[in-house]
């Protein structure tokens, strides 16, 4: 834990992703001379029949009544309390000390290219202020979506407040559920756009092969090999083809789709596993060889990066480029998300632009997010 400064404000950040893998919460300071000081973090498991449901909803299932889904909206948003609370506990800050809650909530339903768009992320913010005493800002994504843009992703503009000041050509990769990246070229204007699947694939095989959530150390995956095969029927996905501005989620890469490829071929558990942790080291390394062939450096964060086995498989893809943690550079990976959530809830506050035109698409800077007021 780092100390507090008392002469700033405190933000605690909230964030679970595609994998819904556990709520992650920082709470963390923003000197004015730029950066991020990060206090303390914590990650607070889900109730896991609440988790199944999530699973299945993000997948493309339905619900059965609007009952269901108030439900499900209420008890997200207790969960994501209780997160905030276990961090306010663990750190020994008294709440009363933190300026704003920012909240992504989960999301259920991303369809940026719907007519009309939209993107749902539940997580009754009100239940979180309520619980808390503390501002909570909210529902960051779908403001963007109103205005043109895809709504995702929004780390971009966080990546460049916190990484973008830099002699080099560079990109941050965000390995979640979804992996994406954001591209931060010498003296140009910066992009970023998700580039395919990364942990919730691998999760969702690991648990139906091996009963465990992840592939610890991607040991799993280093047992079989890549069947290329398979590798280039997932490969030929159009999806991929897709120019940026893009965005995706598990509704569009789930179990059900890597599994028609495979069709009634009988891999071996451990090779399929290779050859999904191969499509997303592939994918990544496609999208920034095609969109910053200059890039001469890879920032990882999310989960993805505890995964020395994928690690070592995009820098076998990316000759030449340096492959390494954000911590190198002084930001947790684990909590890159949540630190960028609760920097949002600040831009909220005072007034200014959250998103990035230029990487969702959007038709211009806008303040995203609602404020629920303690």
């Amino acid at each position: 834990m780092t100390a507090v400064d008392p002469a700033l404000p405190l933000y605690l950040g909230l964030m679970s992703g595609t994998s819904a893998d556990g709520i992650d919460a920082a709470l963390v300071q923003f000197p004015a001379s730029g950066g991020c000081r990060f206090v303390h973090g914590h990650t607070h498991a889900w109730d896991p029949a609440l988790r199944a449901e999530l699973i299945a909803l993000g997948e493309g299932g339905g619900l059965d009544s609007l009952d269901t889904l108030g439900r499900i909206d209420a008890q997200i948003g207790l969960s994501f309390a209780a997160a905030a609370h276990a961090l306010l506990e663990a750190s020994g800050v008294d709440r009363a000390q933190v300026r704003a809650i920012g909240s992504h909530g989960q999301t259920v339903r991303h369809r940026p290219l719907a007519d009309p768009a939209f993107t749902l992320q539940l997580g009754d913010a009100n239940r979180i202020a309520e619980a808390t005493g503390i501002t909570t800002v909210a529902d960051f994504r779908r403001r963007d979506v109103a205005a043109g843009g895809q709504g995702a992703p929004l780390m971009p503009a966080f990546h460049l407040a916190m990484l973008g000041q830099s002699e080099e050509d560079r990109a941050i990769l965000n390995l979640g559920g979804i992996a994406n990246l954001t591209l931060i070229p010498r003296g140009g204007v910066p992009r970023g756009f998700d580039t395919g699947p990364a942990n919730a694939l691998m999760d969702a095989w690991c648990q139906q092969h091996r009963g465990v959530p992840f592939d610890a150390d991607g040991a799993f995956a280093a047992s079989g090999r890549v069947d290329e095969t398979l590798l280039a029927q997932w490969l030929a996905e159009p999806w991929f083809a897709l120019p940026p501005p893009k965005s995706t989620g598990r509704e569009q890469f789930h179990l059900d789709w890597a599994l028609a490829a495979l069709g009634q071929r009988a891999l071996a558990p451990a090779d399929v596993q290779a050859t999904l942790l191969e499509l997303t080291a592939a994918t990544v390394a496609n999208a920034l060889l095609a969109h910053l062939p200059e890039a001469r450096r890879v920032l990882v964060c999310g989960g993805g990066v505890r995964n020395p086995q994928l690690l070592r498989r995009l820098s076998a893809r990316l000759p030449g480029v340096v492959v390494e943690s954000s911590a190198v550079h002084g930001l947790d990976p684990d909590y890159m998300e949540a630190m960028g959530f609760a920097w949002l809830a600040q831009q909220t506050l005072d007034g200014l632009a959250g998103n990035l035109p230029s990487v969702t698409g959007a038709k211009g800077p806008r303040i995203l997010g609602a404020i629920h007021p303690a």
